[in-house]
């Protein structure tokens, strides 16, 4: 059973509290990247490698031979200016830790000291702290920036903080966990004018609002019912005015699903309809359509090896394997898409700010959960070990 000291939860929530006053946002997270770094070196860590994937951060601990394996934790906080009293309030406006990253470094961090120190495991550990998870880009920039042929892991491990849930629980499941999400911009094009004379022109307004409608049957008509999928339209701007039928309506939003293939579909439909319901009115369109983060899907032998590592820390009655699908999305689901792979919740506790939705100004993480975090992440390596 891994046990820390008092002084190292205490280490581990002043870390906690710093990155919290000092939040840094998407790639700019230099101050966080120095800090990490840092601590890495003071605690021993083999290697430490800065600047991958423009501000990300690679520690390297070797103990024998042994399989290889990486943990990650992300660095960067939100455009959210956070309310509350608490001590470690946010020092820069309009910027804070409202998805508890601050905590995740700490926990990783914390597991770092507590390896290097006790090398009580045979292999090799990565721990890697990824920059821009908000904006879904700091994944795949480490990734391009060379993540997997630098640093040579059979496996990748990720966690999140889970408000609503207990501290002292977990919850994962094998195969699609977290949705993709993709965003939308559809540009109709028609003949504007006077509104008194609507008959002379090729009113977007009403084009648009078709458009609108008939993409509500991308899911109940093109997507199977036992698939999950959602179609948000979140924005309507035209170049129109009270008394003036604009020339340009402008549709945005974004899409979700937990499979690949769904995802295309989706694409593939709102393509079409927009194409012919604008032909059909004597308009144009197009469509601009992004795949921001894909699907996040746990391969069957690391998620049984997560939740038997989450059993030993805090018993098996309190990890739920068979966890609910989220329809938020993660960026840690490009790795999964390179390497076999687990991406665990942790419980940040039902009440309070702590219980509060992840990105509302009044959340915090929960430092009750910072030892378990840790405790699991160096049982994760020993469990991981013995497994393969």
């Amino acid at each position: 059973m891994v046990e820390l000291t008092a002084a190292e939860v205490s280490d581990m929530r002043g870390w906690r509290h710093d990155l919290h006053r000092r939040p840094e946002l998407g790639f700019g997270v230099d101050e966080t990247a120095s800090f990490v770094a840092t601590c890495l070196r003071e605690f021993g860590v083999d290697e430490v490698h800065t600047g991958i994937g423009r501000s990300g951060v690679v520690g390297v601990l070797r103990n024998g031979t042994g399989p290889s394996i990486g943990l990650r934790a992300d660095m960067d906080a939100l455009p959210i200016q956070e309310v509350g009293a608490r001590d470690h309030r946010s020092e820069v406006d309009g910027v804070f830790h409202g998805c508890g990253h601050d905590g995740h470094t700490a926990m990783l961090l914390g597991a770092a000291r507590y390896l290097a120190d006790a090398r009580s495991f045979e292999g090799t550990v990565h721990l890697v702290f990824q920059p821009d998870e908000e904006n879904g880009r700091g994944a795949a920039a480490m990734i391009d920036d060379g993540l997997f042929e630098r640093f040579d892991m059979a496996a990748i491990f990720g966690m999140h903080n889970k408000p609503g849930m207990p501290v002292g629980t977990f919850a994962t499941r094998i195969g699609p966990m977290m949705s993709s999400e993709d965003l939308f911009e559809i540009v109709i094009v028609g003949r504007g004018g006077h509104a008194s004379t609507p008959e002379r022109h090729i009113d977007p307004v009403v084009i648009g609002a078709e458009i609108i409608q008939s993409l509500q049957t991308i899911v109940s008509r093109s997507v199977a019912a036992i698939e999950t999928a959602v179609v948000s339209v979140t924005e309507v701007t035209t170049d129109g005015a009270r008394n003036i039928v604009p020339t340009t309506v402008t549709i945005r939003g974004d899409c979700r699903t937990f499979s690949a293939a769904v995802q295309h579909r989706i694409e593939e439909r709102m393509r079409d309809l927009v194409s012919g319901i604008c032909a059909a009115h004597g308009a144009t369109g197009t469509v601009d359509y992004s795949h921001e983060f894909v699907p996040l899907v746990n391969t069957a032998d690391e998620t049984a090896i997560a939740i038997g590592a989450a059993a030993a820390v805090v018993g098996a009655a309190n990890v739920n394997g068979d966890g609910d699908l989220v329809t938020a999305s993660e960026d840690f689901a490009r790795y999964l898409e390179r390497i076999p792979g687990c991406f665990i919740d942790i419980g940040n506790g039902e009440h309070g700010d702590c219980g509060s939705s992840l990105h509302n100004p009044s959340y915090d993480f929960n430092d009750d959960a910072l030892a378990i975090g840790t405790r699991y992440w160096v049982q994760l390596v020993s469990e991981y070990a013995s497994r393969t």
